[in-house]
């Protein structure tokens, strides 16, 4: 038996959790747009030839992938709001427009809902679907990276190590801002899923010298004895975290922190080197290891099961399904 998703752009659909909803009144125009086949970046181009400007001048909490249905908020400064309401363009459609006081800005945003359809199964399968999925939302999912954050065939990661390993002041020179804030992030997260590799049979499992994750807050801290905490990782309230490696990071200790220490050394990198890089940017934080799955549902559809699902910002859904589709068999 297999299973498949992503066969049309309806088998997979974004909407997003803001953290704030728009108030009513400011300077911002806040966009609810729905896009069809479009990337956040594309989508932001279409809305500045419509409306007449630059593309810096959007604002915008998170990217999107661009084979599905995504909702997303996108501002603009000084734009009308009925002169937005109901537009529609190749692709896209703005479903909603309100004022608000400040430009959206990277990470405004609680997390993503998920609506995939999983083809090729059968109704029987149903159960073993929804039982894999209780499992994830006590257990959480590895946080792995998705593949769309190292580019085609992994064209981001190798120039983002190129850089890194040679001149990264001179290529800064060269390269537009966010482009490489986008091939660095793309070397921090090789690096990252590569400690979530080395450490997927203990993602339950604090160890002396953890940088633990605090869930709702997303602070962080050094584990010093660690059976002292492992309750509160029991109950999903602490993770271990992995590194987005950066002079700024909190480093890990003891034999966590050797295991980070080897992976950075096999990409022949270190966390000063993201120090070189201009304009402050990848500066290093941490990860958790494992994510919630927030609110699952599990429904028969036509063509399948329909898979529903809640993740926090940052967290790739395709993770998700190809956990799920490893465990019932599919792959």
């Amino acid at each position: 038996m297999s299973g498949s998703y992503k066969q049309t752009l309806e088998d997979f659909v974004v909407t997003e959790l803001p953290l704030y909803e728009p108030c009513g009144e400011g300077d911002h125009c806040y966009l609810w747009v729905e896009k069809r086949g479009l990337s956040t970046m594309i989508a932001v181009e279409h809305l500045a030839a419509k409306f007449g400007r630059d593309p810096r001048e959007f604002g915008y909490a998170g990217l999107k992938d661009a084979h599905a249905v995504t909702r997303q908020w996108i501002s603009l400064e000084h734009l009308e709001p009925e002169s937005a309401r109901d537009l529609e363009l190749p692709g896209l459609r703005i479903l909603d427009a309100q004022q608000h006081g400040n430009k959206l800005r990277m990470g405004h945003l609680r997390g993503n809902r998920f609506a995939i359809l999983l083809r090729g199964c059968e109704p029987s399968d149903l159960q073993s679907v929804r039982m894999n999925l209780a499992h994830m939302e006590a257990h959480g999912v590895p946080n792995y990276f998705g593949e769309q954050r190292f580019g085609k065939r992994g064209a981001n990661l190798a120039k983002g190590l190129k850089i890194l390993r040679g001149n990264p002041r001179r290529a800064a020179r060269r390269i537009p801002k966010r482009l490489l804030r986008l091939l660095i992030s793309a070397v921090q997260s090789e690096a990252f899923n590569r400690v979530l590799i080395g450490r997927l049979d203990r993602l339950e499992q604090l160890q002396d010298g953890d940088v633990a994750w605090i869930h709702d807050s997303g602070a962080c801290f050094l584990v010093e004895q660690a059976a002292a905490e492992q309750d509160r990782c029991m109950r999903f309230l602490l993770s271990p975290s992995g590194p987005m490696p950066g002079p700024k990071m909190l480093r890990a200790k003891a034999a966590v922190g050797a295991l980070e220490d080897e992976v950075l050394a096999q990409m022949e990198i270190d966390c000063e080197i993201f120090g070189r890089v201009p304009h402050g940017t990848n500066s290093g934080l941490r990860r958790p290891l494992r994510i919630p799955l927030g609110m699952p549902r599990a429904v028969l559809a036509d063509g399948g099961i329909l898979l529903e699902f809640e993740l926090g910002k940052g967290s790739f859904a395709t993770t998700v399904v190809r956990e799920l589709l490893a465990d019932v068999g599919w792959v």
